[in-house]
């Protein structure tokens, strides 16, 4: 090794050190988080997230709608909305809740965020038989029993995370706005700005929470710690192209006086396998087991319709 060659391993190593992790350069992206954080290694019958939600999944009829307790409601005080260099985050204090649904216990919402890709590509970590929206929401929960997340990743089913697909139409989200219209206040690292809180139920296709799909993973994002129950729903929620380009192209993943400004785009993991684990579609999931040859009503033929027209809209530049 030439001493230029290790110096130049010294500042790399340094740098993740120092930033974590990242999405875009080699010797920091999500295939080489294992090197610097053992836990995302995905190693062999490991439970990793995120996996392609495909038709090899079998219905639970025991998996109804969760419970999502003050989500309708309008929490007192305020959020906080921050750029960790990562993602957008909004951190939602006390006071909600998710439960049932098949859950181990109840699970206090802590916060939720983004995954996005760029004005070119979609950029959802999960992928509904093999296609990729563009973004993906996370609502992430702790269970009760737990003091601490730190404690939380030392359980299998520490955290319940529910994941929402974002799709594109032409018309404003008006219950997005509560977050779209305040990142400019973040749009650099390491800014924080508050947020004035909102029923988060608005956000949520609250008809269709019913329909999704469950399997055990793990954190998309280092330590990649394998303690999550996911549930990820298949109807997504719609946004405009406009709420879209603000998180595409206005949102940077270095900190307001860098002398480089980097767009943060295409900030999610890559697809992992399954292995053994069992993933469930919900007592009333449609779309994947509908596409599997079993009889669809002319409800569902309705809804796929629906699905396909806004999945071409969203080819269109």
């Amino acid at each position: 090794m030439t001493i230029w060659t290790a110096v130049f391993l010294m500042v790399i190593l340094s740098y993740i050190e120092a930033d974590d992790y990242c999405y875009n350069e080699p010797y920091c992206d999500p295939y080489a988080w294992g090197d610097f954080f053992h836990s995302c290694h995905p190693l062999l019958e490991e439970h990793h997230s995120p996996i392609d939600l495909d038709l090899h999944m079998s219905r639970n009829t025991s998996l109804d709608a969760l419970q999502l307790e003050g989500f309708e409601e309008v929490q007192g005080g305020h959020w906080t909305l921050e750029n960790d260099g990562h993602s957008v985050v909004l951190l939602v204090g006390s006071g909600m809740s998710v439960s049932g649904g098949g859950l181990p216990g109840l699970y206090h919402t802590l916060q939720l965020h983004f995954h996005w890709g760029s004005p070119a590509t979609n950029g959802s970590e999960h992928t509904l038989d093999s296609r990729r929206y563009p973004m993906e929401m996370h609502i992430v929960s702790m269970k009760s029993i737990h003091p601490n997340v730190s404690a939380a990743l030392d359980d299998p089913t520490g955290l319940a995370v529910l994941g929402f697909f974002i799709d594109v139409v032409y018309a404003d989200n008006v219950h997005f706005n509560y977050i779209s219209q305040k990142l400019s206040t973040v749009a650099h690292k390491g800014q924080v700005s508050k947020i004035k809180p909102f029923a988060l139920m608005s956000l949520l296709p609250k008809h269709n929470l019913s329909q999704y799909y469950r399997y055990h993973g793990s954190l998309t994002t280092p330590p990649c710690s394998q303690a999550v129950v996911w549930t990820v729903y298949e109807v997504p929620i719609y946004i405009s192209w406009t709420q879209l380009a603000q998180f595409t192209s206005q949102i940077f993943s270095t900190e307001e006086d860098a002398e480089q400004v980097t767009p943060l785009q295409n900030n999610y993991r890559h697809i992992h396998p399954k292995f053994s684990r069992v993933v469930s579609a919900s007592r009333d999931a449609r779309v994947l087991l509908a596409t599997a040859g079993r009889p669809v009503s002319p409800s569902v033929v309705l809804g796929l319709f629906h699905v396909c027209l806004l999945g071409l809209l969203t080819l269109v530049p």
